[in-house]
This record gives structure tokens, C-alpha cells and sequence, in this order.
């Protein structure tokens, strides 16, 4: 089991930077690299509803179980 991360498809769709997201959402663009790439352990319900807010979207838009 894994999660998988869609922050790059949503910021595609919307044709929004990295660094604008990472100013909208007030985290450094290494930080939302680690979310992006899905090396992040965790993330505080406060920054997803922060990206959620920023993308205009819902957590399940940014984030998938899938089943290995």
C-alpha cells in the first residue's frame, strides 16, 4: 500500500509554478519538492487544507491510495 501524491497535476492543470504555490501555501519550494516526490512522512491536516485552498480543490484531488 501506498499514497501517492498529485500536487504536480493539479499545479499542471491550474498552470501554477511551484514557487507561487510554495508562497500561496507558505512553504519553501524544497519543502513542497519533498511532498511533490513523496518522500514526505507526513503532513499536517493545516497545510493540506492550505493546498487545498491554494489548488481550489479537494484532498482526494492531491492525494490516492493505491495497492501494490
Amino acid at each position: 500500500m501506498s499514497i501517492v501524491v498529485r500536487i504536480d497535476v493539479e499545479l499542471a492543470k491550474r498552470k501554477m509554478s511551484v514557487g507561487e504555490f510554495a508562497e500561496k501555501v507558505g512553504l519553501t519550494p524544497a519543502n513542497v519538492a519533498v511532498l511533490k516526490n513523496g518522500r514526505a512522512k507526513a503532513v499536517r491536516f493545516s497545510t493540506l487544507e492550505a493546498m487545498c485552498r491554494a489548488l481550489g480543490c479537494q484532498p482526494g484531488d492531491l492525494l490516492e491510495w493505491v495497492d501494490d
